[in-house]
């Protein structure tokens, strides 16, 4: 494996001010800084997919496309919501799927995770995300799979992992990523 920075989109499945998959997305970027260029990929700002508008996409999707495009793998953090995944995420799954012929999503590496205050994590979500994604032809990762249960206190201030446990897993879950771009990547250029 070569020592080269990969860029990798990072997708917030939440628009909530106060959303804990978006302060674990923060921590998981913090832990991986050193292996890599992260582009935090903006979702909420875009109209709800209508594909009588979908032929002449508004500029925000546009940037959503480039950023996924130019990236090397993508990282999803989901919510769940009601066993699934929210219909912010999904939307913008949708909007990248189009024109037909010209999805950003075809092809790349991806891997996901989420947390959630229950104990079961973001599972259901996650499983349903993966349905929906092996529709667009992503390569997804497989292991590990990381259904995280928040606890207050988890992440810090300062986007800092606080349970050494859950560290050593996201480290894992980075280091596993990082080969998995490895072997797949080559399949998306």
């Amino acid at each position: 494996m070569d020592s080269m920075k990969r860029t990798i989109a990072i997708v917030v499945g939440s628009a909530s001010r106060d959303s804990i998959n978006r302060r674990l997305a923060d921590a998981l970027m913090a832990l991986g800084a050193d292996q890599f260029d992260f582009v935090d990929v903006r979702i909420d700002d875009f109209p709800f997919f209508n594909v009588d508008i979908s032929k002449e996409p508004p500029a925000p999707v546009l940037r959503l496309k480039k950023e996924i495009g130019d990236a090397d793998g993508v990282i999803f953090v989901t919510p769940e919501h009601n066993r699934s995944i929210p219909a912010l995420l999904k939307n913008a799954i949708d909007w990248g799927s189009r024109p037909a012929g010209s999805s950003c999503w075809v092809l790349k590496p991806t891997a996901m995770l989420g947390t959630s205050p229950g104990q079961t994590g973001t599972a259901a979500a996650q499983q349903h995300l993966r349905n929906v994604l092996s529709t667009q032809q992503m390569i997804m990762m497989g292991q590990p799979e990381l259904y995280l249960h928040w606890k207050e206190g988890l992440v810090d201030a300062d986007a800092q992992v606080t349970d050494e446990a859950v560290k050593k897993r996201l480290n894992a879950f980075l280091d596993r990523f990082v080969l998995w771009i490895e072997r797949v990547g080559a399949k998306s250029a």
